[in-house]
């Protein structure tokens, strides 16, 4: 099967399966998505919806996050996987926006990589859940899930992983695309155990064609 016929059923499947894929972090703006995501890195969507609650409240906008130190973000996080380092991000990332941006999360993936604790994938995320900018964060569940199907060939890092999917991705479809990737790795396409008899992809996926041949 050509690479582009194995991409034309991903979409139509997705398109039809999953229309309104969106993130399962818990968020009301683009500052809290900011410190959600920044607090996902390693840790799980349903730990981080836990501990954002608390967070939120005792820091409802970037402006009051900017006030706080790193230990005093700590105590709030402490339950997420590195919150040293995390709490000293938040504490960096908030001061930045406030100071360079004038609190306003920017649209744009190279500003967004100068705020502390925000890297390619982080950034990608923030500008096409926010802005719906045509970009594809590659997490771990999106590098897995794009190998196995055959989305991609040979990809050894996410960068090579984004490349490969963004070249036959149409560039309104990409926002879309990065949620269906994340949500079947999450739930279907497992890490350990791939749940194939639930799977809708069986007929092109070269993973499921190898292992039952």
């Amino acid at each position: 099967m050509r690479k582009s016929e194995r991409y034309q059923k991903f979409i139509v499947y997705f398109q039809r399966e999953l229309p309104l894929a969106e993130t399962e972090l818990d968020y009301s703006d683009p500052y809290e998505l900011m410190v959600a995501v920044i607090l996902s890195a390693q840790c799980t969507d349903k730990r981080v919806n836990l501990i954002t609650p608390a967070l939120f409240e005792a820091y409802p906008t970037v402006y009051d996050m900017a006030k706080a130190e790193p230990e005093d973000i700590f105590l709030y996080i402490k339950s997420c996987s590195y919150p040293n380092n995390k709490a000293k991000h938040l504490a960096g990332m908030a001061k930045m926006l406030v100071k360079d941006f004038g609190g306003e999360v920017p649209a744009d993936r190279t500003l967004l990589q100068r705020l502390p604790g925000v890297g390619r994938k982080t950034a990608n995320v923030i500008a096409s859940v926010i802005y719906n900018m045509p970009h594809i964060a590659v997490d771990t569940h999106v590098f897995r899930v794009a190998a196995r199907i055959g989305l991609t060939t040979g990809a050894k890092t996410p960068l090579q992983t984004e490349l490969q999917l963004i070249e036959y991705i149409p560039e309104d479809l990409r926002p879309l695309a990065h949620h269906w990737l994340i949500l079947h790795g999450r739930y279907v396409c497992k890490a350990r155990k791939p749940e194939c008899g639930l799977c809708g992809l069986k007929d092109f996926c070269r993973y499921f064609k190898n292992s039952h041949a």
